[in-house]
């Protein structure tokens, strides 16, 4: 892991109405970590991408990724160097399995070579038979496999994922972990990965944030956060994995 810090919040504030999403975020993300970002509903999760990758702006402070104060950015270049991950893939219904892939390449004028789309596919688990397929035709599982080869296919170094597994079954999901937990390991590319399943943070990433009320609450190592809870509210989480 690089000391290189990828992703840097300052004093970040952002408010909808009266409501804090994050109030005085402070967080440094280094090159080559597997941070996942754990809170419930309302606690500034979905938040920290959308001002990683500049679909919103602090309020107050800054956010600076690759260097860049993400204010004072061109912000399309910069979402084309990070890939990007939601809940159901969030293919484009009209392209078939391989242009879904294709997508992000063509957008900054490369060539996906076919060596490279096998090497994809092969990553994520998928028959290179579904490439010429139409998406609606796939699983759930199927399409998210896809949404994440489509967010691999530029080789960005950041990849941010919303939630990502959470709309497929269990068995699927742990399969989606295991291809993840392994292109992590594979390629050392920096993820930034929200969920609401603890145990599935810990499971996965090498490090662990827990966020609550647009605050953070602790963040270190996931199994010494488990041990170690420095709240009530990161206690209460810890004390459900011993009720799975």
């Amino acid at each position: 892991m690089s000391d290189s810090k990828m992703i840097v919040f300052r004093g970040v504030k952002k408010h909808y109405d009266e409501k804090y999403a994050l109030n005085g975020r402070d967080l440094s993300i280094r090159e080559g970590e597997f941070v996942t970002v754990v809170g419930g509903s309302g606690g500034g999760k979905t938040t920290m991408l959308k001002l990683i990758n500049g679909l919103i702006l602090p309020d107050e402070g800054s956010v600076r990724v690759y260097g860049e104060d993400t204010a004072h950015t061109d912000l399309i270049a910069l979402r084309r160097k990070i890939g990007y991950v939601i809940q159901g893939g969030a293919l484009f219904p009209h392209l078939n399995v391989r242009e879904n892939i294709e997508y992000v390449p063509k957008l900054q004028k490369k060539k996906l070579e076919h060596e490279k789309l096998l090497a994809l596919l092969d990553m994520v688990a998928l028959d290179e038979e579904l490439c010429e397929r139409n998406v609606n035709e796939l699983s759930g599982g199927q399409q998210q496999r896809v949404g994440i080869a489509r967010a691999l296919a530029a080789a960005p170094s950041l990849i941010l994922m919303d939630e990502p597994f959470g709309a497929v079954d269990g068995i699927t999901r742990k399969q989606l972990q295991d291809a993840i937990s392994g292109i992590f390991k594979k390629t050392g590319t920096t993820i930034v990965f929200v969920t609401h399943d603890l145990r599935e943070a810990v499971r996965l990433g090498t490090r662990l944030v827990i966020v609550n009320e647009g605050e953070l609450v602790q963040d270190g190592e996931p199994d010494d956060v488990v041990a170690h809870p420095a709240t009530q509210y990161v206690k209460q989480l810890s004390e459900q994995l011993d009720c799975v």
